[in-house]
């Protein structure tokens, strides 16, 4: 066993994972995962930069992690940054903050690799039995699809996530959908989304849609993964966000405070893949790019 750490900084969370892995066995213990809502994607489609109030929330949130590194030994960490920050003209700012806390250099990985470490995080412990799979990993300002079996053989990323397209159309759905559509054309021109493969979904988004489609009273980890919700469920959800307000929304147990204002947008994501794909049902996986990104380190 080898005690890794990684870290996945998206657009609007930064996690962190600290586990034993045996490459031997593709064994994965799990010592701790958590995540904070940082919202360093805060106004980047917008401005080009990232904001000081976001960076000041991820260094933060950094700083909590670099103690709980320290404290349970891990003897490697990779620390990957996505959407918001390969976008941002000032993200030396954020490379810097970054190694000064933690001692490695966030690495700001490309849409395509991201892609790869998703779908080896997703599907290590599924081991083929329903493959090919298309495994799609739903974030705050980019959304990527990887279609494969025990290798990735096609990949894309493209520009939907729940912060995009909520600072981008705000309550305007009908552009949200087209805008929507357009970049699942473009996802299509590389991988193909209607190949009849085993539909696994990713990241808070989906696994938010989940635990309310569940009914579940708390958000339970455990009940999520590898639920399968239907599309008629995801449906009706989206549904019942849409026609939500606020304080509405706030009042589901199981919708984390940092996702309410984003949730709908991400919702509208997950619904139309799921009719563009044709797919009856969403495999929902607690184990993403985080995952991948710990193997990475050992593999």
């Amino acid at each position: 066993m080898t005690r890794v750490a990684s870290v996945d900084c998206g657009t609007n969370s930064i996690r962190l994972l600290v586990a034993d892995l045996d490459p031997a066995t593709g064994e994965l213990h799990e010592l701790d995962r958590r995540m904070t809502i940082v919202r360093l994607g805060q106004g980047v489609d917008r401005t080009g930069r990232l904001a000081p109030e976001a960076l000041e929330r991820t260094f933060a949130a950094c700083r909590d992690y670099a103690t709980v590194i320290r404290e349970l030994g891990a003897a490697r960490l990779r620390f990957v940054a996505t959407s918001a920050s390969r976008d941002a003209e000032n993200r030396d700012e954020f490379t810097a903050g970054v190694r000064e806390i933690l001692g490695v250099d966030p690495e700001v990985i490309s849409g395509d690799e991201e892609a790869q470490l998703s779908f080896t995080g997703a599907t290590k412990e599924l081991s083929g039995e329903h493959g090919p799979y298309l495994v799609f990993d739903l974030g705050g300002g980019s959304t990527e699809f990887v279609l494969g079996t025990d290798r990735v053989e096609a990949a894309r990323s493209v520009d939907i996530g729940c912060v995009r397209m909520t600072e981008r159309h705000g309550d305007d759905f009908v552009s949200m959908r087209a805008d929507i559509k357009k970049a699942l054309d473009q996802a299509a021109e590389v991988v193909p989304l209607d190949t009849g493969a085993t539909l696994v979904g990713l990241a808070g988004t989906v696994t938010t849609v989940a635990a309310i489609a569940l009914g579940l009273p708390a958000y339970d980890r455990e009940a999520v993964h590898h639920s399968r919700i239907p599309l008629a469920d995801v449906r009706a959800v989206t549904e019942r966000l849409l026609g939500s307000t606020h304080e509405q929304r706030a009042a589901i147990p199981v919708l984390h405070p940092g996702r309410v204002d984003v949730i709908t947008a991400g919702a509208l994501v997950l619904l139309a893949i799921m009719e563009r794909t044709g797919a009856a049902e969403v495999v929902v996986s607690e184990h993403d790019i985080l995952d991948g990104i710990a193997w990475s380190t050992v593999l």
